[in-house]
């Protein structure tokens, strides 16, 4: 049994991905846009979905656009930036209800790629500008985001991790972009932009519903026209081999809670062979609630509010966040140490192993328990360019073993430690 049914059909500029299932009562359609992460444009990338969502050359104003939503039956509309490996993704969502279910026997499929088309291709635009009033607004939006990042110190620490550990590579820079930049831009440059945008990106289209793939791209035929394009590829930022000594940071503010986060290059990313023995390393390691970080960092030692790890499948980067008291730095960072180096050795039990097998099968099913996790697994594959299924997922987890994921462990290395301190006993 094939647990997601993807039909990817190429067309010019575009590629349409039709999921046929009936498991929702809604149609989910996701328009993604992905280029290399840059600082040049990651700032206008981070304000742009923002400035289209808000109204269009048909509705001129949010409300305008918010009433026809609520026409098609209450459609729900959102867009989002994000930062995965070197790219930089804007995505566009519309979750609306699916006609077999509805009474009136509207055409609410054909409307909604309508809305989407009129969003993405029919903007707002004055004399090759768009609109003032619009662009204000979303600027002043986008950095209260890129200041919410300041205000929450457990992002904020994650943040400065990448700027230490990846200096020189856009990795370094966040999704919402760069705070500094926001008052430079103006509506024509946005403009500007945003033709680049939609002739340069590589650019998706997924539809996840009870709907037949023949239909969906007669409609997307007669909508989405592009001008074919070679999607660009991130300028690579040649790797410099770690030091024998890992960086260490360590800056100060007003917190009660310190906050070490520690960043290692797997040399693993998506795709790779060794991919999935990463991912079960990383559950072992700190991902899940019976993870060695979370036992002995947390539950032994009581060293730590929390502690745990997180992979980025794409950069091969792997972080491990934790909440500590300053005065139990040291301490902390030798038992994180002590938890890598058991994996190393492969001091791995068989009941880790068991239940981290169980909790990446719930965690894939569950992902599959929504429209959006279904669309969110298969863009993987075109983050990689590969074509790794969800069965493949569940198979490789089942079968893995203490030797594959020992080997997985020992080529992860120790970076950066970043630890922000609190001022106590100063």
């Amino acid at each position: 049994m094939t647990l997601v049914n993807e039909n990817i059909i190429k067309k010019q500029g575009y590629n349409l991905h039709v999921v046929k299932t009936d498991k929702y009562k809604t149609n989910t359609i996701v328009w993604r846009m992905k280029a290399p992460l840059e600082s040049e444009t990651v700032t206008k990338r981070a304000l742009l979905p923002y400035v289209l969502q808000s109204n269009s050359e048909k509705y001129p104003t949010s409300t305008h656009l918010r009433s026809y939503l609520d026409d098609l039956y209450g459609a729900s509309f959102y867009v989002d930036v994000a930062k995965k490996g070197d790219f930089h993704i804007m995505s566009f969502s519309l979750e609306v209800a699916n006609e077999k279910f509805l009474k009136a026997g509207e055409p609410l499929l054909e409307k909604a790629l309508q809305f989407m088309h009129e969003i993405l291709q029919k903007p707002n635009v004055n004399n090759g500008a768009l609109d003032k009033d619009t662009v204000q607004d979303e600027k002043r939006s986008l950095k209260q985001r890129i200041q919410s990042i300041y205000d929450d110190k457990m992002r904020f620490a994650s943040a400065r991790l990448l700027e230490e550990m990846y200096k020189g590579d856009p990795y370094a820079l966040q999704a919402n972009g760069e705070i500094e930049a926001v008052d430079e831009m103006n509506e024509t440059d946005l403009y500007k932009y945003y033709e680049q945008a939609f002739s340069e990106d590589e650019m998706d289209l997924y539809i996840v519903g009870d709907v037949e793939a023949g239909q969906v791209e007669k409609i997307a035929d007669r909508l989405f026209q592009f001008n074919s394009r070679t999607p660009r590829s991130p300028q690579t930022v040649r790797q410099t081999t770690p030091s024998a000594e890992p960086k260490e940071v360590v800056e100060k503010q007003e917190i009660n809670q310190g906050k070490l986060h520690i960043g290692y290059r797997t040399h693993i990313t998506f795709g790779d062979d060794d991919y999935f023995a990463l991912q079960m390393f990383n559950g072992i390691f700190g991902g899940f609630s019976h993870s060695k970080l979370f036992m002995n960092v947390r539950e032994k030692e009581s060293l730590a509010y929390y502690a745990a790890s997180r992979l980025e499948s794409h950069k091969g980067f792997l972080m491990v966040l934790s909440g500590i008291d300053s005065k139990n730095y040291n301490k902390a960072v030798k038992i994180i140490n002590e938890q890598l180096q058991a994996m190393k050795n492969g001091e791995i039990s068989e009941k880790e192993l068991e239940q981290t097998k169980a909790v990446i099968r719930n965690q894939v099913l569950e992902t599959l328990d929504t429209a959006r996790g279904v669309i969110e697994m298969l863009y993987h594959n075109v983050m990689a360019k590969t074509d790794v299924t969800v069965d493949n997922w569940l198979e490789a987890a089942e079968r893995m073993t203490i030797e594959e994921i020992t080997a997985a462990a020992n080529k992860v290395e120790m970076d950066t430690v970043y630890f922000l301190s609190g001022m106590e006993g100063e």
